[in-house]
């Protein structure tokens, strides 16, 4: 499922594009201000923003340079009412992916998301976190060149541990990740943690998941 988040003070334009969005299967977060949707990318793990251009406290181009700033290469899709060249120019000079024009299609809107996460998801064969390796096209993962072995199950919590790097990763956003809406019992994800964490950490000195009680879960190198 692909996770986005929403930045839109529009209220009612957002709620249609959230409904919208999930019946085609996109999990939509959503933020009123600039300021409220850096914060949520800090916490939680998305695959794509979709980030208007006017927002209050933070404008859109303000929001997008700040994530390129802290080295967050999210893609992002500008929505925007003004479609001059210099316009465009500014947005991408600012870090945006992709401009959309208001009005706009949905189904155009959505054919764009999934092009920029398959896009990013090109691109990111390989993910790393210290001397931990995880190597898509292969199915391998190797930790400070020792080859560890996962279940399927573990390699998709590794995988959104490791795509979201170094942030918190919420215990809502793993269930989605793992079971979407058919979480087998609470204690589930406690369990495929703990062993995650005597294959990925347990053998080695440094341990790089750890968890943050009330926010998630997180992969990094230090505290």
């Amino acid at each position: 499922m692909l996770n986005a988040l929403l930045v839109e003070d529009d209220l009612d334009l957002a709620e249609t594009l959230i409904d919208y969005l999930a019946l085609e299967g996109i999990c939509c977060d959503h933020a009123a201000n600039g300021a409220a949707g850096l914060a949520l990318v800090e916490r939680q793990a998305f695959d794509v923003v979709l980030l208007d251009l006017h927002l209050p406290r933070l404008d859109g181009l303000r929001v997008c340079e700040r994530l390129r700033e802290a080295g967050r290469d999210i893609p992002v899709l500008m929505l925007t009412a003004r479609d001059g060249l210099d316009d465009k120019l500014a947005g991408f000079a600012a870090g945006t992916d992709d401009y959309l024009v208001k009005p706009f299609e949905l189904q155009e809107l959505v054919v764009r998301l999934h092009a920029l996460a398959k896009r990013r998801s090109g691109q990111m064969q390989c993910l790393r976190c210290a001397d931990l390796e995880m190597h898509l096209g292969e199915r391998r993962v190797v930790r400070a060149g020792r080859s560890i072995h996962l279940s399927p199950t573990g390699w998709r919590l590794l995988e959104a541990l490791l795509r979201a790097s170094p942030h918190v990763v919420t215990r809502a956003a793993l269930e989605s990740t793992l079971w979407g809406d058919d979480v087998p019992d609470s204690n589930s994800l406690k369990v495929h943690l703990y062993h995650l964490r005597q294959a990925v950490d347990a053998p080695f000195t440094t341990r790089l998941i750890q968890t943050l009680p009330g926010h998630g879960v997180a992969l990094r190198a230090s505290s």
